[in-house]
């Protein structure tokens, strides 16, 4: 797997905190960093997810992608998932995830509670390498709804 980030500066003037990051499949994906009112030249637009918003999104991607494709190889008629992460980071310096939290809302039709509960934990527990990762530094917990479709 490989990305490049490139500084993208502010309307060729190359202030700003702007960042465009092209993946390995091809994909680009912007960021940016919250605007600095003490010191403009080091804050960013506003104008993209900051880069840790985009650490966050990507592990609520991988687990929600592991509950999906666990509960479609176990035959349920899952019709809908989406996953609610919130967190706290340290204050100061690296500013690294102390808790994260990631409620799921489950949507389909006869999907027995505990296959939703299994599909998360063992999407927490083997499959989703960015909370395993992410759980080196912060406590992960989860819930989740399951609606009937």
């Amino acid at each position: 797997m490989e990305c490049t980030v490139s500084w993208t500066g502010n309307s060729g003037t190359r202030s700003g905190m702007g960042f465009v990051a092209e993946t390995g499949s091809g994909h680009v994906l912007m960021m940016d960093g919250a605007p600095d009112a003490a010191k403009p030249e080091n804050g960013g637009q506003n104008l993209a997810p900051r880069p840790m918003e985009t650490v966050l999104a990507g592990t609520g991607g991988c687990s929600a992608y592991d509950v999906v494709l666990i509960l479609k190889r176990g035959r349920h008629a899952v019709q809908g998932c989406s996953v609610k992460l919130t967190s706290e980071r340290a204050e100061l310096d690296p500013k690294v995830f102390l808790k994260i939290h990631m409620h799921f809302s489950v949507t389909g039709n006869n999907i027995p509670a505990s296959a939703v509960e299994r599909a998360i934990a063992m999407s927490h527990e083997k499959f989703c390498s960015a909370s395993i990762m992410l759980g080196k530094t912060a406590e992960i917990t989860t819930s989740f709804e399951l609606t009937e479709a």
